[in-house]
């Protein structure tokens, strides 16, 4: 069997964290059936056996045995003639399966069909990112620092994605620099350009109630509500509670005041 030198190709795609292997299959196999179809008019006949791991792959084409002067269609019928070729024993009726050489397809075909692959599955890789994010608005999420610029934090998640912190959603007193572990909450996602764009805050009030649920168990149970949150990031905060329930560590209390250290929420 002929790679055509698509290893690479595969290799790239099988090391993508954000797309589960079924879906991986189907859009390389919906790629390859297009370039059967545009080449023989159609797919429907054709077996495509994708080895991801491996980085190759195998086309089979199914086809029928009739007489020679009753041929029609040569992508769904073989000759007899011909059949006999592959086996002796092939009879009128019984059913061909050969192997279809890419490398056969030319140059330009094998081109077209690296574009598509990485085309599709880039944009597949970047929508799941886009909708994986646009599900966690809200939370806090931890990533390390990779770049410190003037207007922006690029921050990498456990799965190399990019988030960023703009200028404006980080406390003022914050100096972090590459390498160093941080937290904030995702506030926005959306896409530019038909590129994921995660914007993280630590200046957020939801940053600051996403810390107290992690901190005090009473408010992860749910026993208290956090109803407002005012802050003036780094310096000080108000926090409005109810249901104050017996026993908690914040019983009888209704507003908190809270005031930030220089260096708040120390993420090492």
């Amino acid at each position: 069997m002929e790679n055509i030198n698509l290893i690479d190709t595969f290799s790239e795609f099988k090391e993508l964290k954000n797309i589960d292997r079924p879906t991986m299959m189907s859009v390389l196999e919906d790629v390859f059936r297009n370039i059967l179809a545009k080449k023989y008019g159609s797919a429907d006949n054709f077996d495509i056996i994708v080895n991801i791991d491996k980085g190759d792959f195998e086309i089979w084409r199914n086809r029928v045995v009739v007489d020679d002067e009753e041929m029609v269609d040569p992508n769904l019928q073989i000759p007899l003639s011909k059949a006999k070729e592959i086996d002796e024993d092939y009879e009128v009726g019984e059913e061909v399966s050969d192997e279809v050489r890419f490398h056969d397809f030319g140059r330009r075909a094998i081109l077209s069909l690296r574009q598509n692959l990485t085309a599709r599955i880039l944009d597949l890789e970047k929508n799941n990112i886009y909708m994986k994010y646009k599900d966690r608005i809200g939370e806090i999420v931890t990533g390390e620092v990779y770049q410190v610029w003037k207007r922006e934090i690029l921050v990498l998640d456990d799965d190399g994605n990019e988030l960023i912190i703009p200028k404006n959603e980080q406390i003022p007193s914050d100096h972090f620099r590459k390498g160093d572990t941080i937290r904030a909450v995702v506030i926005k996602v959306e896409m530019r350009n038909n590129t994921p764009f995660i914007i993280l805050s630590r200046t957020s009030p939801v940053f600051l109630e996403r810390l107290f649920e992690l901190e005090v168990p009473e408010i992860f149970d749910g026993l208290i509500t956090i109803k407002k949150i005012v802050r003036v990031p780094g310096e000080r905060a108000k926090v409005a509670v109810d249901r104050i329930m017996k026993g908690s560590i914040l019983e009888g209390v209704a507003l908190i005041n809270i005031f930030e250290p220089k260096r708040p929420y120390q993420d090492s």
